[in-house]
């Protein structure tokens, strides 16, 4: 079996898509309307839209249980865009008990996205 990517419920994937490529410099791979890939590995897909594939079953927003993780070099300068396009902050950058600096915040429709400065995991 091969993972392939995960996917987040969106409310406008016009409006999350331009986030996306914006703040986070994503790059769309694979355009399906309601569905929207990633390059990077992850996908953003219509929530009423979404639900209807899932048997209606609801689908809850800023539940703070997952997270999409990103990394940047200069984390203090990234921390300073986000200030300007007013995202909603659940921490600024502070030290993980690891030594890693981070900060987190929510995408429009309240997924966590953790951005970190690089780590080596192959150095450990």
């Amino acid at each position: 079996m091969k993972f392939i990517c995960s996917l987040i419920c969106v409310e406008d994937v016009s409006k999350s898509r331009q986030f996306y490529e914006t703040v986070l410099n994503q790059v769309v791979k694979y355009d399906f309307g309601e569905n929207v890939w990633f390059e990077s590995g992850f996908a953003i897909h219509l929530r009423n839209h979404f639900q209807t594939l899932i048997n209606d079953n609801p689908i809850l927003t800023k539940t703070n249980n997952g997270e999409l993780y990103f990394e940047e070099e200069d984390l203090l300068s990234f921390q300073e865009k986000l200030k300007q396009f007013s995202v909603e902050f659940i921490h600024e950058i502070k030290i993980q008990p690891w030594g890693q600096k981070v900060l987190r915040f929510y995408d429009p429709d309240g997924n966590i996205i953790e951005v970190g400065e690089p780590i080596d995991l192959d150095s450990n």
